[in-house]
């Protein structure tokens, strides 16, 4: 269970922490905290110093209702951003985007992993995954952020999201990614109510037995705040942590979280007991 990310190692014999990092103005947690380059690289600082395994480094929001960025938008706020991280640091670094153009240009500023939501469906996308030979993350995702949460269904969640995952790995090993290098994500509150987002960390096993690490992003989702009684998305921390631990102990590798100190600590007491 490691991904080869280019020169580093990333072990996921146990769970690891991956630390938000959003250079946008309008993500749904820290829109707008991270535009600048000098509070950018403090926060990457500042997580891998409280245990971040990797930090992930998105420059267009994906929550509901989002409006999408052109790709140079994207490219401006991004890429100064992983060349000063991976520079400074020597934790790798993952690009949160589904453009195969900002795929390249962030894999050559010093970027090793492809995070995207979209699975690598855009085109030209898993061709350029291939081409680049870092790991990539798989999300599933129904229908598109502007739309996604327009009254989602499924026959049965996680049977649906299961078989998207393992047409979209299948998917990428036919492009010639190899799957030692293929992580998944059931893509918790992307197109799914809060029953789906609760039935599917409910059967996450289901979901961790398809051959592939998981990566569970939960942090402060809609379904935290709803199961707290509507608390705003700053308030979700205890929350979240909790849905992240059950997360672990059910399978998943890779946490995805804006509260990585807090996340580590928890994450260790886990894996001491699975251990």
């Amino acid at each position: 269970m490691q991904l080869n990310c280019l020169n580093r190692v990333i072990d996921l014999s146990s769970p690891q922490v991956m630390g938000i990092l959003n250079v946008t103005p309008d993500s749904f947690s820290d829109g707008g905290a991270y535009t600048q380059l000098d509070r950018a690289l403090a926060q990457a600082e500042q997580m891998v110093s409280a245990g971040a395994a990797i930090i992930d480094i998105g420059g267009e929001s994906t929550r509901p209702g989002a409006k999408a960025v052109t790709l140079q938008q994207e490219l401006d706020r991004v890429l100064p951003v992983i060349e000063a991280v991976s520079q400074r640091l020597d934790t790798p670094v993952s690009i949160d985007t589904s453009k195969p153009a900002v795929m390249k240009e962030a894999v050559t500023s010093g970027a090793c992993l492809v995070n995207d939501v979209n699975a690598l469906r855009t085109e030209g996308a898993v061709e350029m995954a291939a081409v680049l030979g870092v790991p990539v993350c798989l999300m599933h995702m129904q229908g598109e952020p502007r739309t996604m949460q327009h009254a989602p269904y499924y026959d049965d969640v996680v049977d649906d999201v299961s078989n998207f995952l393992l047409q979209r790995a299948h998917a990428c090993e036919a492009a010639g990614i190899n799957k030692s290098q293929i992580v998944i994500d059931p893509g918790f509150g992307f197109g799914k109510n809060h029953q789906h987002n609760l039935t599917l960390l409910k059967q996450l096993e289901q979901l961790c037995g398809l051959g592939y690490p998981l990566l569970a992003g939960i942090s402060r989702k809609s379904m935290i705040g709803t199961l707290l009684g509507d608390r705003p998305a700053d308030q979700r921390l205890y929350g979240s942590v909790a849905a992240a631990v059950i997360a672990a102990i059910k399978g998943a590798r890779l946490l995805r979280v804006h509260d990585v100190a807090e996340t580590v600590d928890a994450v260790k007491i886990v894996s001491a007991v699975l251990e």
